[in-house]
């Protein structure tokens, strides 16, 4: 784990209303895996870091793919080219790839740790389909990409009407991050896939407590730590709100 003074690199919008923000990160950017997160705060932002998936990671550079839902990311979307930001990571537990072939779902801005993911899994030798869902096409990340890509919308706009866990085909690795229902879904049809849970988050390093995961088998744990990924039929998915999307990064 480091805590670095990141400079801003960069910003493209990759869906309506999405972008992704650059960052000079070398330390970060040589260990991160797929998965893991950074928790970053700025001079003038909340008084709480905001914790953002790691979404690409090449050289000395990290991405990050987040939406202005709120005051911290619309203050993060604003910065000028050379500003700077405290980034501490790479948190949490990431992915973990093994076998023949993968399916990465997402759904939403849940497409945040899964071009890493992508990248990762084909290190490995692992064939890679990524189904990418969102209620109408302009909502759909541009950048999703694998050996094969099923698209899927609410309105049908873009490829096979549905969501994207029906338009899913099985694997040997399921990994899935989005909305907390289409995680409740993925658990129901893949109980062992991987999921990357969204949580609340204040320190991201498991002292604060903030970021309690409730589990099947009684009690909670830290999605900071233990997770953010977590085995889909160990999360207790009725003890969430089912309407929340994915907002590490809000």
């Amino acid at each position: 784990m480091f805590l670095l003074d990141a400079s801003i690199m960069g910003r493209r919008q990759v869906a309506r209303g999405m972008f992704v923000i650059g960052m000079h990160a070398p330390e970060i950017a040589t260990t991160v895996r797929a998965g893991q997160f950074v928790n970053l705060g700025w001079a003038s932002g909340p008084l709480l870091r905001r914790p953002f998936s790691v979404y690409r990671a090449d050289g000395e550079h990290i991405e990050v793919v987040l939406k202005a839902v709120g005051l911290g990311t619309a203050q993060l979307l604003a910065m000028e080219l050379g500003d700077r930001v405290s980034c501490l990571g790479p948190l949490g537990r990431g992915f973990e790839l093994a076998g023949a072939n993968a399916v990465l779902i997402s759904g939403g801005l849940g497409v945040a740790p899964m071009p890493l993911a992508a990248r990762d899994a084909r290190a490995v030798g692992m064939e890679v389909t990524w189904v990418h869902g969102a209620r109408t096409a302009a909502e759909l990340c541009a950048e999703a990409g694998g050996d094969r890509v099923i698209w899927a919308t609410d309105d049908g706009s873009q490829g096979i009407q549905g969501t994207a866990v029906a338009a899913s085909p099985d694997a040997e690795a399921v990994l899935a991050c989005g909305p907390n229902r289409m995680l409740a879904a993925v658990a129901e049809r893949w109980p062992h896939a991987q999921v990357s849970v969204e949580t609340y988050m204040g320190c991201g390093t498991g002292v604060c407590l903030g970021c309690a995961m409730p589990l099947k088998r009684g009690g909670y744990d830290r999605a900071c730590t233990e997770g953010p990924v977590y085995r889909a039929a160990d999360v207790d998915w009725g003890a969430l709100p089912s309407h929340l999307a994915y907002a590490v990064g809000t």
